[in-house]
């Protein structure tokens, strides 16, 4: 080997903008943070062939102070932190000061500024790592960074950019990520000057949703959930997707921790359980959302890019994400943003839903079913008690019930309305204020039967049974270790373990409910979570399976016809039942088609 010997300058900066500097994209960003910690009011941001020519941004921030201004292209030199104790509280977008040496060693650099105290500003260029001497110019209060030709001293990163397009694509999503942050910063994008956003600052709360669809299209403000919870030192607001508006790609998920967009494994998992019950496979929820905490609780110096962080309490972060995520999408009950429940007049009386007055006088449609419960053959399974709730429209209305016909006007009408018809058997047709409901009775049913077998079962506790013959399980020192140290959690969970040897456990006991299971691969993914997350929900998700199972099963199925008061007792149901607008598997279990809407149809009005 050589002898150790120092780096030349150029060559460390141009070994630093590897870290940081990937692509113009990566520029930008380092770039318009800057000016945001400057606390500009306004950003332009003016891109030429994708930036591998140009890249411009101008801000109206505090500017840089003349004496300073050879400091701010040097490596490692910036006002944002002090000492370690300003490290831990970093509320900067940066502050390594790395980036302005970084991309002047590989582009073509000039940087020029004036603070409010300054008669005029003063310019200074850097070629490929070499500033030249300031000199004076005109610009306004603020700063003006231009990078031109990126990479061109350095070949083989240029090699690896992408079609113009694809870059600029990059940028246009950049500055969408920051523009949902920071709603009180007016942002100007050109390419090849063209304009291409205008995106002026946020003066009100109520303007924040125009904001937010400009971004991100209005269909997701349409289809999305409002959210503001606090709790245990941190708060968590934004916009959540309703599961109906799931995508194929994760193209529309932005987390932001203390206003810095992040990617995280543990918000990625709480995000991931909260909707794993309402979400259709290989479907991806859209969401922005921003968590406060305190600056203490996380450390932002975990990567060059400052794309992650790392939390020092991850498994509080995490359960508090999962429990305020889950509760919010739980109150997706069908018929929520319609309007709100009203009570009217019973017409039969039920001890699981009310019978509501038939709408118009309608009389039934006539057609009795059997008096066979369609979960009795679970309630075993369950262990269940023989008063197990069961949903209303698995009990048989007969025929020959009257129907008792009011008056009833608007305000008494619930927000899924009455039952009109059954459609080939499937489909339950409804009347409401707004116009026509469509509901999936089998989907709706499932969800319903889903959500009352949960509620028994977090009754009663999760059942257990012994094993014939215990099973063996060879694990490493540490998941053995785990095992012992979590005997509790298991015991919660329904297992009974043991630990027979330095790298072995026994299996004494298992969920009534996992029969059947691979056992020894679930108990080896509980232990994976517990290491990694300190809990684990794979018990009660593999339960949670089950239980859909048997709700599909013990569901109402497709040709199956119900009389307009089981029709009824079913809407009320769904009014009723947490997560009802989506079943089991994430397809949506009602539509509302509105007045207009059919007016449209049938080109009325025109």
């Amino acid at each position: 080997m050589p002898r150790i010997r120092q780096l030349p300058i150029e060559l460390v900066n141009q070994i630093a903008a590897g870290e940081v500097i990937e692509r113009p994209a990566s520029v930008v960003k380092e770039l318009v943070e800057n000016s945001l910690d400057a606390g500009a009011g306004r950003v332009e941001i003016e891109i030429e062939e994708g930036g591998a020519r140009l890249i411009r941004v101008r801000d109206d921030g505090c500017g840089i102070d003349a004496d300073d201004l050879p400091l701010a292209i040097a490596a490692h030199a910036t006002s944002k932190i002090a000492s370690f104790d300003d490290l831990e509280r970093v509320a900067t977008m940066g502050f390594r000061g790395e980036a302005l040496p970084s991309i002047a060693s590989i582009s073509r650099f000039a940087l020029t500024s004036r603070t409010s105290a300054q008669d005029h500003a003063l310019r200074i260029e850097v070629d490929g790592g070499k500033p030249l001497p300031p000199k004076p110019a005109q610009h306004p209060v603020g700063t003006s960074i231009e990078v031109r030709d990126l990479f061109y001293n350095v070949p083989a990163r240029r090699k690896f950019m992408r079609a113009e397009r694809t870059e600029f694509g990059r940028i246009d999503e950049l500055i969408t990520s920051l523009a949902l942050v920071r709603t009180e910063v007016e942002f100007r994008l050109s390419h090849n000057n063209k304009p291409v956003r205008l995106l002026r600052r946020v003066d009100s709360a109520a303007a924040l949703p125009a904001r937010v669809a400009d971004l991100l299209g209005q269909e997701f403000i349409e289809q999305c959930l409002r959210i503001d919870h606090s709790a245990a030192g941190m708060r968590l607001s934004g916009w959540v997707g309703l599961p109906t508006a799931s995508r194929a790609q994760a193209d529309q998920q932005y987390f932001y921790v203390n206003a810095r967009l992040v990617r995280d494994k543990v918000v990625a998992h709480a995000v991931r359980q909260a909707y794993a019950d309402v979400l259709f496979h290989g479907r991806h929820p859209a969401f922005v959302l921003f968590l406060e905490l305190d600056p203490l609780g996380v450390d932002v110096n975990v990567h060059p890019a400052k794309h992650e962080v790392r939390f020092r309490e991850s498994r509080l972060v995490h359960d508090f994400l999962y429990r305020t995520l889950n509760e919010v999408l739980a109150e997706t009950r069908a018929g929520s943003g319609v309007s709100p429940p009203v009570a009217v007049p019973q017409s039969v009386a039920s001890t699981a839903a009310p019978m509501y007055t038939q709408w118009r006088g309608q009389a039934p449609l006539g057609l009795g079913q059997g008096t066979r419960e369609p979960l009795a053959d679970y309630a075993a399974l369950l262990g269940a008690a023989p008063n197990l709730p069961l949903p209303a429209t698995g009990r048989s209305v007969e025929a020959s019930t009257p129907a008792v016909c009011g008056a009833a006007d608007d305000s008494q009408m619930p927000p899924l309305g009455f039952a009109l018809a059954q459609l080939h058997g499937i489909y339950v047709l409804a009347e409401n204020q707004h116009g026509l409901v469509l509901v999936d009775m089998h989907a709706a049913h499932e969800r319903i039967t889903y959500e009352r077998l949960k509620a028994a079962r977090a009754g009663q506790g999760i059942r257990s049974q012994l094993m014939l013959v215990p099973l063996a399980l060879a694990l490493s020192e540490r998941e053995a270790s785990c095992v012992e140290d979590f005997a509790d959690r298991f015991a919660d969970l329904g297992f009974e373990l043991a630990r027979t040897g330095p790298q072995s456990v026994v299996v004494k006991r298992l969920p009534t409910l996992l029969e059947g299971a691979d056992a020894s691969r679930l108990i080896r993914d509980v232990i994976a979570d517990l290491l990694a997350q300190g809990n684990s929900r794979r018990i009660e998700e593999a339960g949670n399976d089950v239980l859909a199972t048997m709700a599909c099963h013990g569901s109402v199925r497709a040709n199956r016809r119900l009389s307009v008061p089981e029709m009824n007792a079913l809407l009320r149901d769904m009014e009723a039942t947490e997560r009802s607008g989506q079943c089991n598997h994430g397809r949506p279990t009602w539509v509302q088609l509105g007045i207009n809407e059919l007016d449209r149809l049938f080109l009325r009005g025109r």
